[in-house]
């Protein structure tokens, strides 16, 4: 039988300050594997749910082989219902974060337990991931560690990657994007403390763009430091932005409106130098938008030449610095470079889905 991959999101009211249900990363990131599975003539399905008991109306409706649970949001004891309902169906939930994300979150520890104890897979999207929940598995039972898999996210890059690039600095105003949801792990004070002082090297005002509509996590005190900072602070300015659509790529939204790709390509840098990652779609799209990026070491699809130190906001006035440095010309073998590193290493996620599932 053909694999049919169904996977499965909570739904989410957002009140990010624009309407609801807008995407998240979590739903992009989704959202991409599929198209992209179907690209490959892999049946594959996303679906929204409200809560734990639509799940089984959803899997009766579209009758998958595996059922792929987007993060940990259904309770574990829910799938002795679910297995004994649907017993020619294969489970799997799929983990989104590395191990300081899962810190935060007061089950994830109980849930890892009550899921493979069940049989259920847990598919992880970054390699580290897989490493310590396989140490956790282990340790839980002998054997459990072979249900511990590699699930890595996708992004799809466009032809629309031949735009021209945003001029490096054109102006008296550098336009630095700091964008995502503001929570303590993005590390967003450090990088505005490393915008103001590249901006005063390169003898510019300063605009540090950030989405401050959707603070998860204990953020709340970093937008309020943000703003008392930059309320004293002279020539930067905090510019706030509230979540609005992204559009994917395959033209799914109102090309008309005003996209979150339409703002990312009016920035001169962005900055995601976060202290923990599995992806980082933002990266993805100030890439795809011609927008130079500077980054931590968590972001895998970047090499060193683009990484800064979170910890070390010279590290990261450093690395602004060697962008803005380059060459008349040289800055889009910079940005060409970029869009390489994350086209190879979405070849290899685009190779892995199909060696298991194709």
């Amino acid at each position: 039988m053909s694999p049919r991959l169904l996977f499965l999101l909570k739904y989410r009211e957002a009140n990010w300050g624009s309407g609801s249900d807008l995407s998240s990363g979590l739903k992009n990131s989704v959202s991409f594997i599929v198209h992209m599975l179907r690209h490959n003539n892999i049946q594959a399905k996303m679906m929204q749910l409200v809560d734990n008991n639509c799940i089984d109306k959803a899997v009766t409706e579209y009758q998958p082989t595996l059922v792929i649970i987007e993060a940990f949001w259904v309770v574990p004891s829910k799938l002795d219902i679910l297995q004994k309902l649907h017993p020619r169906v294969n489970w799997a939930v799929r983990n989104h974060s590395e191990m300081a994300f899962l810190a935060n979150e007061g089950m994830s520890m109980d849930w890892i337990y009550g899921y493979l104890s069940r049989g259920v897979e847990i598919m992880n999207n970054s390699p580290r991931a897989v490493d310590d929940v396989k140490t956790i598995a282990h340790a839980y039972g002998a054997g459990l560690e072979q249900l511990v898999s590699y699930a890595p996210n996708f992004y799809p890059i466009e032809p629309s990657t031949s735009k021209s690039a945003t001029p490096w600095v054109a102006n008296d105003t550098v336009k630095i994007g700091c964008f995502g949801a503001i929570r303590p792990l993005k590390n967003h004070l450090t990088q505005a403390v490393a915008a103001i002082k590249f901006a005063g090297k390169v003898g510019r005002k300063l605009e540090f763009h950030v989405n401050s509509s959707r603070v998860e996590g204990y953020g709340a005190p970093i937008v309020k430091n943000l703003r008392e900072m930059f309320s004293h602070t002279r020539r930067a300015v905090l510019v706030e932005h509230p979540w609005i659509p992204r559009l994917a790529s395959w033209g799914a939204e109102d090309e008309t409106q005003f996209t979150f790709l339409d703002l990312m390509r009016t920035m001169n840098y962005s900055l995601q130098c976060s202290f923990s990652e599995t992806f980082n779609i933002v990266s993805a799209d100030a890439i795809w938008m011609r927008v130079p990026v500077i980054t931590s070491a968590q972001v895998p699809f970047l090499s060193h030449q683009f990484h800064a130190d979170p910890n070390d906001s010279e590290s990261i006035v450093g690395r602004l610095m060697m962008a803005n440095n380059q060459r008349p010309g040289d800055h889009l073998d910079w940005l060409e470079k970029q869009s390489h590193e994350l086209k190879t290493y979405c070849k290899i996620t685009e190779q892995h889905w199909i060696h298991r599932f194709g």
